[in-house]
C-alpha cells in the first residue's frame, strides 16, 4: 500500500466527473459489472487473449473505483457494499493468476501458484484481523478519516501494486514465474510489516 493514499486521492479526482452522470444507477450495479470484467479477464487469460485480457482487467478496475465514487456522491456507503466489494476483489484477485496458469500450464507455474495465492492467504489474514482489532479499539477508517468501510493497514503491497502487477501478468505472460515470485516475496514483506507493527503497538 505504497502508493494507496495517493492512489485513492487521485481516483477522487478523476472519477467524480464521470460518477456524476451515473448517480441514478446504484453502486452494486458498478460492483457486479467489476465482477464480470474480472472474470472476463481470467477467462481471456486461459484462453492466451493477452491484450483483450488487459483491457478487461482495466475495465475491472474503472468499475471497481465507480461503485465506491458513486455511493459516496449519492450516500448510499453501507456495510454490506463494502463487504461485497472485498469479497468480489478476492475472488477476481484468486481468478486471475488461476487463468494465467490454466492457459499455459506447467509444473513449475503451478508451484509458483500454489506459493502466490498461499502468501495472498497469509497476507489477507494479516490485513484483516489486524483492522478488526483496530476498529474494535476505536482506531479504525472512521478515527483515521478513511473512506473505505474498514481501515486498510499498511504494507508494501497494496491496491495499487496489484493493479500494476496483474497488468504486467497479461502484458509479459511468458515471464509468469519470476512475476509470481516478486509479488509473492513482497507480499510477504506486508506480512512481516504488519507483525512487527501490531507486536509493537497492540502489546
Amino acid at each position: 500500500m505504497m502508493f494507496d493514499h495517493v492512489g485513492r486521492d487521485v481516483k477522487e479526482r478523476v472519477f467524480t466527473p464521470v460518477a456524476r452522470p451515473l448517480q441514478q444507477l446504484h453502486p452494486v450495479v458498478f460492483t457486479w459489472l467489476a465482477l464480470a470484467f474480472g472474470l472476463a479477464t481470467a477467462v481471456l487469460l486461459w484462453q492466451q487473449q493477452y491484450i483483450w485480457a488487459l483491457l478487461c482487467w482495466a475495465l475491472n478496475r474503472v468499475l471497481d473505483a465507480l461503485d465506491g465514487t458513486i455511493a459516496r456522491l449519492t450516500q448510499q456507503q453501507s456495510d454490506l457494499g463494502g463487504y461485497l466489494d472485498i469479497v468480489l476483489d478476492f475472488v477476481i484477485y484468486a481468478a486471475i493468476p488461476i487463468g494465467l496458469v490454466w492457459g499455459n500450464p506447467s509444473p513449475l507455474h503451478y508451484q509458483m501458484l500454489a506459493i502466490l495465492l498461499g502468501v495472498f492467504y497469509v497476507n489477507a489474514a494479516s490485513w484483516m484481523y489486524l483492522a478488526a482489532i483496530l476498529e474494535k479499539r476505536a482506531q479504525g477508517a472512521a478515527a483515521q478519516r478513511e473512506e473505505t468501510t474498514i481501515t486498510m493497514p499498511a504494507g508494501l503491497v497494496g491496491g495499487v501494486e496489484t493493479i500494476l502487477f496483474y497488468g504486467a501478468f497479461a502484458l509479459f505472460p511468458t515471464h509468469i514465474v519470476l512475476l509470481f515470485g516478486v509479488m509473492a516475496g513482497l507480499t510477504a514483506v506486508s506480512v512481516v510489516q504488519r507483525l512487527v507493527w501490531a507486536a509493537r503497538n497492540l502489546a
